[in-house]
Protein backbone atom coordinates (compact mmCIF):
# COMPACT_ATOMS: atom_id res chain seq x y z
CA UNK A 1 0.00 0.00 0.00
CA UNK A 2 1.33 3.25 -0.97
CA UNK A 3 1.76 6.58 0.72
CA UNK A 4 -0.25 9.16 -0.69
CA UNK A 5 1.69 11.84 -2.69
CA UNK A 6 -0.21 13.78 -3.32
CA UNK A 7 -0.48 15.15 0.85
CA UNK A 8 2.63 15.93 0.39
CA UNK A 9 3.49 19.51 1.49
CA UNK A 10 6.45 21.26 -0.56
CA UNK A 11 7.85 24.36 -1.98
CA UNK A 12 9.18 25.19 -5.15
CA UNK A 13 10.85 27.81 -6.55
CA UNK A 14 14.27 29.30 -9.24
CA UNK A 15 14.84 27.64 -12.39
CA UNK A 16 17.28 25.43 -13.96
CA UNK A 17 17.79 22.03 -13.95
CA UNK A 18 15.76 20.54 -10.35
CA UNK A 19 17.40 20.27 -6.91
CA UNK A 20 14.67 18.49 -4.61
CA UNK A 21 16.12 18.75 -1.16
CA UNK A 22 15.28 16.09 1.69
CA UNK A 23 15.49 16.92 5.36
CA UNK A 24 16.01 14.42 8.30
CA UNK A 25 14.29 12.70 11.46
CA UNK A 26 11.91 14.86 13.00
CA UNK A 27 13.09 17.76 11.25
CA UNK A 28 10.75 19.58 8.15
CA UNK A 29 11.59 21.66 4.59
CA UNK A 30 12.21 24.97 6.58
CA UNK A 31 15.63 23.24 7.52
CA UNK A 32 16.74 24.01 4.00
CA UNK A 33 15.94 27.94 4.08
CA UNK A 34 19.33 29.03 4.62
CA UNK A 35 20.59 27.05 1.31
CA UNK A 36 17.85 27.90 -0.96
CA UNK A 37 18.65 31.33 -2.27
CA UNK A 38 21.60 30.40 -3.63
CA UNK A 39 20.40 27.23 -4.85
CA UNK A 40 17.52 29.01 -6.55
CA UNK A 41 20.23 31.59 -8.48
CA UNK A 42 21.35 28.64 -11.19
CA UNK A 43 18.37 25.68 -10.13
CA UNK A 44 15.07 24.92 -9.61
CA UNK A 45 14.71 24.21 -5.89
CA UNK A 46 12.08 21.94 -4.60
CA UNK A 47 12.19 21.41 -0.81
CA UNK A 48 9.30 19.26 0.83
CA UNK A 49 8.10 17.70 4.05
CA UNK A 50 8.52 14.13 4.41
CA UNK A 51 5.37 12.21 5.28
CA UNK A 52 4.66 12.91 8.98
CA UNK A 53 6.40 15.82 9.46
CA UNK A 54 6.40 19.25 8.63
CA UNK A 55 2.98 19.91 6.95
CA UNK A 56 2.52 16.58 5.78
CA UNK A 57 0.18 14.15 7.19
CA UNK A 58 1.97 10.38 8.70
CA UNK A 59 0.56 7.10 6.32
CA UNK A 60 -2.10 5.43 8.57
CA UNK A 61 -1.07 2.99 10.74
CA UNK A 62 -1.64 0.06 8.35
CA UNK A 63 0.75 0.97 5.51
CA UNK A 64 4.57 0.60 5.20
CA UNK A 65 6.26 3.49 7.27
CA UNK A 66 10.22 3.01 7.24
CA UNK A 67 13.21 3.90 5.11
CA UNK A 68 12.48 1.75 1.61
CA UNK A 69 8.62 3.22 2.19
CA UNK A 70 9.92 6.75 2.06
CA UNK A 71 12.57 6.05 -0.52
CA UNK A 72 9.34 4.60 -2.65
CA UNK A 73 7.39 8.07 -1.68
CA UNK A 74 9.72 10.62 -2.90
CA UNK A 75 10.40 8.95 -6.18
CA UNK A 76 6.89 8.85 -7.26
CA UNK A 77 6.88 12.54 -5.99
CA UNK A 78 9.24 13.39 -8.58
CA UNK A 79 7.34 11.23 -11.32
CA UNK A 80 4.43 13.41 -10.15
CA UNK A 81 5.63 16.41 -10.46
CA UNK A 82 6.97 15.51 -14.24
CA UNK A 83 10.97 15.53 -12.26
CA UNK A 84 13.57 13.44 -14.33
CA UNK A 85 15.99 12.23 -12.41
CA UNK A 86 16.64 15.66 -10.43
CA UNK A 87 19.59 16.50 -8.06
CA UNK A 88 18.93 14.97 -4.63
CA UNK A 89 20.17 16.59 -1.68
CA UNK A 90 19.53 14.97 1.74
CA UNK A 91 20.64 15.44 5.49
CA UNK A 92 20.73 12.61 7.78
CA UNK A 93 17.68 10.17 6.82
CA UNK A 94 17.11 12.36 4.08
CA UNK A 95 20.72 11.38 2.87
CA UNK A 96 20.06 7.43 3.13
CA UNK A 97 16.98 8.14 0.98
CA UNK A 98 19.18 10.39 -1.79
CA UNK A 99 21.37 7.93 -1.78
CA UNK A 100 18.72 5.39 -2.54
CA UNK A 101 17.22 7.04 -5.33
CA UNK A 102 20.50 7.33 -6.49
CA UNK A 103 21.45 3.80 -6.21
CA UNK A 104 18.33 3.05 -8.20
CA UNK A 105 19.36 5.69 -11.46
CA UNK A 106 16.83 8.14 -10.18
CA UNK A 107 18.92 10.80 -9.49
CA UNK A 108 21.41 12.89 -11.68
CA UNK A 109 23.89 13.66 -8.49
CA UNK A 110 23.57 13.15 -4.91
CA UNK A 111 24.75 15.26 -2.10
CA UNK A 112 24.45 13.41 1.16
CA UNK A 113 24.76 15.36 4.58
CA UNK A 114 25.59 12.96 7.21
CA UNK A 115 23.29 9.84 5.89
CA UNK A 116 22.50 7.42 8.28
CA UNK A 117 22.98 3.99 7.20
CA UNK A 118 26.71 3.95 7.73
CA UNK A 119 27.08 4.20 11.02
CA UNK A 120 29.65 1.56 12.95
CA UNK A 121 29.03 -0.98 15.20
CA UNK A 122 29.15 0.91 19.07
CA UNK A 123 26.96 4.27 16.56
CA UNK A 124 24.85 1.79 15.70
CA UNK A 125 24.12 0.69 19.07
CA UNK A 126 23.61 3.75 20.22
CA UNK A 127 21.06 5.00 17.46
CA UNK A 128 19.11 1.87 18.90
CA UNK A 129 19.17 2.96 21.97
CA UNK A 130 17.98 6.45 21.30
CA UNK A 131 15.45 5.30 19.37
CA UNK A 132 14.07 3.00 22.66
CA UNK A 133 14.56 5.74 24.69
CA UNK A 134 12.06 8.05 22.24
CA UNK A 135 9.37 5.67 22.81
CA UNK A 136 9.51 5.62 26.34
CA UNK A 137 9.88 9.53 26.47
CA UNK A 138 6.36 8.95 24.11
CA UNK A 139 4.54 7.56 27.57
CA UNK A 140 5.30 10.81 29.72
CA UNK A 141 3.18 13.66 30.15
CA UNK A 142 3.40 15.57 27.52
CA UNK A 143 3.75 18.90 30.37
CA UNK A 144 6.84 16.92 31.90
CA UNK A 145 8.21 16.33 28.85
CA UNK A 146 8.05 20.06 27.80
CA UNK A 147 9.27 21.50 30.49
CA UNK A 148 12.44 18.84 30.22
CA UNK A 149 13.28 19.62 26.53
CA UNK A 150 12.43 23.84 27.55
CA UNK A 151 14.86 23.64 30.35
CA UNK A 152 18.07 25.22 30.87
CA UNK A 153 19.84 21.72 30.93
CA UNK A 154 17.53 20.71 27.80
CA UNK A 155 18.41 23.69 25.67
CA UNK A 156 22.05 23.02 26.23
CA UNK A 157 21.93 19.05 25.29
CA UNK A 158 20.06 20.32 21.94
CA UNK A 159 22.55 22.42 21.21
CA UNK A 160 25.72 20.24 21.69
CA UNK A 161 23.53 17.29 19.48
CA UNK A 162 22.02 19.77 17.03
CA UNK A 163 24.95 22.56 16.21
CA UNK A 164 28.42 22.70 15.64
CA UNK A 165 28.79 25.62 17.97
CA UNK A 166 27.02 24.84 21.06
CA UNK A 167 28.43 28.34 22.80
CA UNK A 168 26.48 30.73 19.42
CA UNK A 169 23.85 33.09 21.38
CA UNK A 170 22.18 32.75 18.49
CA UNK A 171 21.13 29.32 19.26
CA UNK A 172 20.01 30.19 22.76
CA UNK A 173 16.70 29.01 22.50
CA UNK A 174 17.05 25.90 20.18
CA UNK A 175 14.91 22.62 21.75
CA UNK A 176 14.15 19.34 21.20
CA UNK A 177 10.44 19.56 19.89
CA UNK A 178 8.67 17.50 22.71
CA UNK A 179 5.32 17.08 20.71
CA UNK A 180 7.02 14.88 18.44
CA UNK A 181 7.27 12.40 21.05
CA UNK A 182 3.85 11.26 21.44
CA UNK A 183 2.95 7.53 21.94
CA UNK A 184 2.16 6.52 17.93
CA UNK A 185 3.84 10.34 16.88
CA UNK A 186 5.41 9.68 13.29
CA UNK A 187 8.99 10.36 15.18
CA UNK A 188 8.48 7.44 16.71
CA UNK A 189 7.29 5.02 14.45
CA UNK A 190 10.61 5.67 12.10
CA UNK A 191 12.92 5.84 14.90
CA UNK A 192 13.54 2.07 15.13
CA UNK A 193 13.48 1.63 11.68
CA UNK A 194 16.43 4.46 10.72
CA UNK A 195 18.19 3.50 13.86
CA UNK A 196 18.16 -0.12 12.12
CA UNK A 197 18.86 0.88 8.80
CA UNK A 198 22.31 -0.16 6.65
CA UNK A 199 22.97 1.16 3.15
CA UNK A 200 23.49 -1.85 1.31
CA UNK A 201 23.82 -1.00 -2.49
CA UNK A 202 26.86 -1.88 -4.33
CA UNK A 203 26.43 0.62 -6.97
CA UNK A 204 25.27 4.43 -7.17
CA UNK A 205 25.53 5.38 -10.85
CA UNK A 206 26.14 9.15 -10.77
CA UNK A 207 27.98 11.62 -9.43
CA UNK A 208 28.23 11.32 -5.25
CA UNK A 209 29.15 13.56 -2.52
CA UNK A 210 28.94 12.90 1.07
CA UNK A 211 29.14 15.92 3.30
CA UNK A 212 30.06 15.25 7.09
CA UNK A 213 30.20 17.97 9.75
CA UNK A 214 33.53 17.39 12.14
CA UNK A 215 31.43 18.61 15.01
CA UNK A 216 28.30 16.02 14.50
CA UNK A 217 27.73 14.28 17.65
CA UNK A 218 25.03 12.69 16.16
CA UNK A 219 26.58 10.34 13.41
CA UNK A 220 30.37 10.21 13.94
CA UNK A 221 32.12 11.77 11.12
CA UNK A 222 34.30 8.09 10.95
CA UNK A 223 31.06 7.14 9.03
CA UNK A 224 32.03 9.19 5.98
CA UNK A 225 34.95 6.58 5.40
CA UNK A 226 32.56 3.68 5.92
CA UNK A 227 30.32 5.43 2.70
CA UNK A 228 33.28 5.72 0.87
CA UNK A 229 34.65 2.04 1.48
CA UNK A 230 30.70 1.35 -0.22
CA UNK A 231 30.76 4.15 -3.01
CA UNK A 232 34.08 4.09 -3.85
CA UNK A 233 33.95 6.96 -6.27
CA UNK A 234 32.11 9.58 -4.15
CA UNK A 235 33.35 12.67 -3.41
CA UNK A 236 34.20 13.08 0.61
CA UNK A 237 34.78 16.85 1.90
CA UNK A 238 34.77 18.04 5.47
CA UNK A 239 32.21 20.47 6.66
CA UNK A 240 34.09 22.51 8.83
CA UNK A 241 32.83 23.81 12.12
CA UNK A 242 29.54 21.97 11.60
CA UNK A 243 27.56 19.06 13.39
CA UNK A 244 25.04 16.99 12.75
CA UNK A 245 22.33 19.83 10.75
CA UNK A 246 25.37 21.78 8.48
CA UNK A 247 22.83 23.99 6.86
CA UNK A 248 22.26 26.02 9.77
CA UNK A 249 25.81 26.56 11.10
CA UNK A 250 27.74 27.00 7.19
CA UNK A 251 24.82 27.49 4.77
CA UNK A 252 27.02 29.17 2.34
CA UNK A 253 29.90 26.29 2.31
CA UNK A 254 27.04 23.73 2.28
CA UNK A 255 25.09 25.34 -0.99
CA UNK A 256 28.86 25.51 -2.66
CA UNK A 257 29.04 21.78 -2.03
CA UNK A 258 25.53 21.12 -3.65
CA UNK A 259 26.50 23.19 -6.57
CA UNK A 260 29.33 21.63 -7.04
CA UNK A 261 27.92 18.58 -7.31
CA UNK A 262 25.24 19.71 -9.76
CA UNK A 263 28.15 20.67 -11.87
CA UNK A 264 30.05 17.96 -11.76
CA UNK A 265 26.60 15.96 -13.25
CA UNK A 266 26.76 18.25 -15.82
CA UNK A 267 30.08 18.27 -17.16
CA UNK A 268 29.83 14.45 -16.93
CA UNK A 269 26.41 14.89 -19.36
CA UNK A 270 28.34 17.05 -21.81
CA UNK A 271 31.20 14.80 -22.22
CA UNK A 272 28.74 11.59 -22.64
CA UNK A 273 26.87 13.57 -25.33
CA UNK A 274 30.55 15.45 -27.35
Amino acid sequence: MFMDTTRIVYERGGSGTPVVLLHGLGHRRQAWYPVMADLRERHEVIALDLPGFGDSPAPDVERAYDVPSLVDTVRRFCDDLGLDRPHLVGNSLGGAVALELGAAGAASSVTALSPIGFNPPPAGAGARLLAGAAQVAAFVPPSVLRAATHSPAGRALARRALRGDPSDPADRHLAFDASAITAGSPYVRLAPHVAAYTFTASVVPCPVTIAWGDRDRLLPPSGARRALRRIPHARQVTLLGCGHIPMSDHPRAVAAEILRTADIARDRGRRAVA
